[in-house]
């Protein structure tokens, strides 16, 4: 019986650890809305670009949640949130393809954590730069040249020890 009791105590532990890490790393819940009103993503936020030309940033509803394997076992999650930066009027060319897009970005970051590239320091210049990179060729393949830039906004590693 005593061997057993040691076990449980880590299962639960485990499970209360991820339990706290699933509500601390969840998504901002919407604001209220009018009893009635249906709600629409927000508005994009605007401005010009380094060519002068005007832009909207759309943000991707949820995040990208990567495993990073070796020899098959988990070593860390990678969680991100990304944002498009799209020529004006591009908003909803983004939400309408979103499940392409997204399919198409997590195979970039699945390629990206396979290469290793979320080891070490994963955020340095040259890696982000890499992925940035590599995320915007796979958002064009999909949206095509009206995405001027793939901007990542948030990124945490929750190394498994």
């Amino acid at each position: 019986m005593r061997r057993l009791i040691l076990p449980l105590l880590l299962a639960l532990l485990g499970i209360a650890v991820g339990a706290g890490a699933g509500y601390v790393l969840r998504p901002a819940a919407p604001a209220p809305t009018e009893a009635g009103a249906a709600t629409e993503p927000a508005a994009p936020a605007q401005g010009p670009d380094a060519s002068g030309e005007s832009s909207e940033f759309v943000k991707l509803n949820n995040q990208f949640i990567v495993p990073d394997l070796d020899d098959g076992a988990i070593v860390s999650l990678v969680v991100l949130s990304l944002s498009l930066e799209v020529a004006t009027g591009g908003t909803e060319a983004v939400y309408a393809a979103e499940p392409k897009l997204r399919d198409a970005l997590l195979q970039v970051l699945f390629d990206h954590a396979n290469a290793r590239g979320f080891r070490g320091d994963f955020t340095s210049a040259g890696q982000m730069e890499d992925l940035r990179r590599a995320l915007l060729e796979a958002a064009r393949r999909i949206l095509g040249p009206t995405v001027k830039a793939v901007l990542i906004s948030d990124i945490a590693r929750q190394d498994h020890n």
